[in-house]
């Protein structure tokens, strides 16, 4: 098992090369220039060219790479176009903001999807089911920019309860509005994965045999839950990859100063920095999650442990 977590740990480096090769290449392919952005089309063409050469947009695209290969191996990222800030420092201080975003918002999915797929799975046939998997199915079709838009007028215009975008001064109450509106499409889909894996493993025999030894009714919810858990902890895993790269939609929506706002940003201004910093910290925290939730599964079903160690 520890061969086969070495050998995804060592395939991270040349994952990561790649996607800043394909990243760049984007980048210098995409129509327009980057430095007739920052001082528009009429300026002098000696500044032009004097801000092409200190950024580095005269020279070919090969010296270029090399280049922020090499400030990727000192651990930076180069500077911001516009703001000249560098952009690790810029990304560690959004990833801040949206981690707190993505881990409120999933504690909100597990908790709404994985007890709504529970009880519907439990009554399945009833009203309860047939109600739960309508809500379910609701959550799953709303878009999230007209579902945020409608929370913020329900709970912050017309009932008060909330405030409606930004961050305050870091309160946890401004954090529920953003989050719920993220947590109502993934718990829905949470829902509906532990509800089909808590039916199939509720139809196993050796559930009725536990049924049939006298086990208590808790205990057999709990022994099918663990045994469902695999396809919920995968789903739980990438929308959590998801949330950490930044919900561009929901925290543009509600004012807040995340990943995804900033990654908009430097999209809509071609900052190209930002732009390959983000995507290369998005890829690396995919990545990341994805060995998180191999070594998850592995821990939850040992038979996985036992097929890594056949490879």
């Amino acid at each position: 098992m520890t061969s086969y977590f070495l050998k995804r740990l060592l395939l991270f480096i040349p994952t990561l090369l790649g996607i800043t090769f394909i990243t760049f290449l984007l980048t210098q392919a995409v129509p327009g220039d980057p430095v007739l952005g920052m001082v528009g089309e009429r300026a002098d063409p000696a500044v032009v060219e004097r801000l092409r050469a200190e950024i580095g947009a005269d020279k070919p695209f090969l010296v270029r790479y090399g280049g922020y290969l090499s400030l990727l191996a000192k651990g930076e990222m180069g500077r911001s176009y516009y703001s000249h800030h560098p952009v690790a420092s810029d990304i560690v201080e959004k990833f801040g903001n949206t981690l707190r975003l993505a881990l409120t918002a999933i504690v909100f999915s597990i908790i709404i999807g994985v007890s709504l797929g529970i009880v519907t799975a439990l009554k399945r046939g009833t009203w309860v089911d047939r109600a739960g998997s309508a809500l379910a199915v609701a959550g799953i079709s709303l878009p999230v920019f007209w579902l945020g838009l409608v929370l913020m007028l329900v709970l912050a215009g017309w009932l008060h309860l909330l405030p409606p975008s930004g961050m305050g001064h870091g309160e946890p109450i401004y954090l529920v509005l953003p989050a719920l509106t993220l947590a109502i499409g993934s718990s829905s889909f949470i829902a509906r994965v532990t509800r089909s894996s808590m039916l199939e493993v509720l139809g196993q025999p050796y559930m009725a045999t536990a049924v049939a030894k006298g086990l208590g009714r808790g205990r057999v919810i709990l022994h099918a839950l663990r045994n469902a858990l695999i396809p919920i902890v995968t789903l739980i895993g990438l929308d959590l990859g998801s949330y950490l790269n930044g919900s561009v939609l929901t925290e543009t929506i509600f004012g807040w100063d995340g990943l995804g706002r900033y990654a908009l940003e430097g999209i809509t201004k071609r900052d190209y920095p930002v732009v390959m910093g983000t995507v290369l910290f998005g890829a690396a925290i995919f990545v990341t999650v994805n060995l998180i939730i191999d070594i998850l599964n592995s821990v939850i079903d040992p038979r996985i442990r036992h097929s890594a160690k056949e490879r």
